[in-house]
Parts: C-alpha cells; structure tokens; sequence
C-alpha cells in the first residue's frame, strides 16, 4: 500500500450557477522516501491537490487514504492528529512568529500536540541540529537570513517526525544559491526515507526531483519519472550541500 493514496479525486466549486472543477477524477500514488514535484501554473489546481494531499481540505468526490486511514471517515479530531503526525508543511513565506526565537518556534508545534517541556526541548534541538542551526537558538527571525529562517521552517515540520514533508514554493523567496542549498537539504531528508512533496510553478525547482507530476485544468496531464526513463536526476543541480549555511 502506497503511504498516500488518491482514488479518482474531485474538488468541485459553485459560484453563481457554475461549476468549476478544481480537480477533476485525479488518481494517484505517493511511496515513502519518494521526492516529488507538483508542477503547474496559477489556477491549475495545483493548490487544491496540495490542500486535499495535506488533509486540509476533503474532495468532493473520491477517497484519499493517508498511512492506512481513510481520510471520508476519519472525524475532525482523527484527522487533525494523523495530520500532525504524519505531515510537516512549510511554505514561501516561513510563518516564523517574530517575537519568540528559533527555539520557541521550533517547539510550538509540540505544544499544541501536549507534548512536555523538557522532551520539546530536546526534540526541538535535534530538528534544528539537523538543519545545522544549533548555534542559533536563541536568536529571533528578523536576525536570521531568509534561508537560516526557511531552515528553521523546515526544523519546525520535522519535530513530530512527520512521515511526509509537503513544502509549498519553499525557495520562492531565496536568492538561487540558498535555494539550492535547501533543494538538497529536501534531497537529504527524502534519502533518509522520508516523501517530500515540493509544490511549484517553476520548471527548474521541478527538475531536480526524479518525479515530476504536471497538474492542468485541474487534472495530471502528465508525469514524469526519472528513475523509470533512466534520467535520474537526484544529483542535479547544486549536489550535496557545502558545509557553509545559507
């Protein structure tokens, strides 16, 4: 069984007598430790799959099955907690809170979950050694670069050990050189075994994972894998990242 799994998947708006299909009849599998792209332009519906993939939104039509559950029956307090557990997102634009520092922000998800100080602490400082930024817990977001923030982002997903990691235009803000170093920060985690989903409008950032899925009019109007054409193209780009930090 595929860890994430649609079955002919609708999202269907009305808006003054008209139906718009935000997605229409999308199927599709996602495996653990695959990094994968969602690529398309404004209002292709790749949002609404983003949505419908981190169980912040239901279909209309279809099932989605997220580590075994099946998303239709699960009530409002079973969903939030597999989303807790088994997602981590990050977007374009951090989400920091500026008033508490790299530390605080990293545990807050664990606070919601009731998780005790002390081990929030601990957890909280494992994700940021991961990210190399233990020299930096006691600093806030407006004394970081933007790709030491993103970074910090990114810790905040993993505390929970999410089994998936879904970033929406996570270099959207970047100069090209931090974006990389982060597309292979996504690459390194994807190799420890964990799916990474990035979601993007540019062709370059989906280039860099082995498999691509092109979302338009609201269906995949193709994909792409790379592994499978004999492409590979995990190593593209900037490679491992250099020890220095963005």
């Amino acid at each position: 069984m595929a860890l994430l799994e649609l079955r002919n998947v609708s999202k269907i708006y009305h808006l003054g007598g008209e139906e718009i299909r935000a997605l229409d009849d999308v199927s599709l599998d996602l495996e653990q430790g695959e990094f994968v792209s969602i690529i398309g332009p404004s209002g292709s519906g790749k949002s609404t799959l983003m949505h419908i993939l981190g169980c912040l939104d239901t279909p209309t039509r279809g099932n989605v099955t997220l580590a075994g559950t099946e998303i239709a029956r699960a009530s409002a307090r079973e969903l939030a907690k597999v989303r807790n557990r088994t997602i981590g997102f990050v977007f374009q634009f951090f989400n920091l809170l500026p008033k508490l520092n790299v530390l605080q922000n990293v545990e807050l998800p664990m606070i919601y979950a009731g998780i005790g100080g002390r081990e929030r602490r601990a957890r909280a400082e494992k994700a940021l050694e991961m990210v190399e930024l233990t020299h930096r817990l006691k600093n806030r977001p407006n004394q970081l670069s933007g790709g030491q923030q993103q970074r910090v982002a990114i810790a905040r997903a993993l505390v929970n050990n999410p089994k998936i990691l879904l970033a929406d235009e996570p270099t959207g803000n970047l100069d090209t050189h931090t974006g990389e170093l982060i597309l292979a920060l996504f690459r390194r985690l994807a190799g420890e075994g964990r799916t990474v989903i990035l979601v993007t409008h540019n062709p370059e950032i989906a280039a860099v994972t082995p498999r691509r899925i092109e979302i338009r009019n609201g269906r995949i109007a193709q994909q792409v894998d790379a592994k499978l054409a004999g492409l590979d193209r995990v190593g593209a780009g900037s490679g491992s990242a250099p020890s220095s930090s963005p």
